[in-house]
């Protein structure tokens, strides 16, 4: 694998990278010590407000494609972690994943993962990894809403019961490296009742929550308003919950959530927005 090109804007380093076969994949570094890295060449997932999965599964990375991203950038950037959050869903390509999350581990570094959860047989590996934090996508209680925000993720009840499972034998030092994730979209999922159960969700796991605001990258979907979003915030934090709420970096137009896209070509990058 070869890199191709770097973007960057006034807070994220995007870096495009061609793979042997001729795909190519992008990483971010992010937050000054943070390299956010791909597993797949698109996703299967089918995400509808994500530009990464718009053609669907290309391909798995191999372990060497998923570390040779951290190692063509080793040399020029302060990195000091790994997010497993780029390209694709780690857990459908878990094998390679696996070995590069032990390739890292080895190097000191730390590692994080975000995924949706599925396969929920690999979730369980994950989460008796040694990782420094693990985000999982829910973006809604409501079976129908779920399925739609995420339609080939499996089913919420399979999820959840893996999660109690789980976490009922999890100390709580390692249950505070857990949140789950949800995406707040206009109209969608962003009523009082459906963040009421979500936070009553996350209660009873014992973890925590983040709460996402919309990169606007699909134009079926909308961001809240700030209001909304801090009206949002301060009513999960009311059931006694601890939150967290996007940071500048996934909020950035270059490499924020979502942003990500599977072969983009030079043309394409040139036009990015900075």
């Amino acid at each position: 694998m070869k890199l191709l090109q770097e973007l960057s804007s006034s807070l994220n380093r995007l870096f495009l990278f061609e793979l042997f076969d001729g795909k190519r994949v992008e990483a971010v570094y992010y937050r000054g010590d943070t390299l956010c890295v791909s597993t797949q060449a698109g996703c299967a997932i089918g995400c509808p407000f994500c530009l990464s999965g718009k053609s669907g599964l290309l391909r798995n990375l191999s372990a060497e494609e998923i570390i040779g991203q951290y190692e063509l950038l080793r040399d020029r950037l302060e990195i000091k972690g790994i997010a497993l959050a780029g390209i694709g869903e780690p857990l459908m390509n878990w094998e390679a994943v696996e070995d590069a999350f032990w390739h890292f581990k080895n190097l000191g570094l730390r590692v994080s993962f975000y995924t949706t959860g599925y396969p929920v047989k690999k979730l369980k590996e994950l989460l008796r990894l040694p990782h420094n934090g693990v985000s999982i996508s829910v973006h809604s209680l409501r079976k129908e809403v779920r399925e739609r925000l995420l339609p080939y993720a499996g089913s919420l009840e399979s999820l959840i019961q893996t999660l109690r499972e789980e976490l009922s034998t999890m100390p709580l030092r390692k249950r505070k490296k857990i949140s789950l994730a949800y995406l707040l979209l206009k109209g969608v999922n962003d009523t009082e009742e459906e963040l009421k159960n979500f936070a009553m969700l996350v209660k009873s796991f014992g973890v925590s929550a983040t709460l996402l605001r919309y990169n606007q990258t699909v134009g079926d979907f909308r961001d809240v308003e700030d209001w909304e979003y801090e009206k949002a915030f301060l009513l999960l934090r009311s059931y006694g919950i601890r939150v967290t709420l996007s940071n500048r970096f996934r909020k950035d137009p270059l490499g924020g959530c979502g942003t990500l896209v599977a072969n983009r070509n030079l043309t394409e990058c040139l036009e990015c927005p900075l």
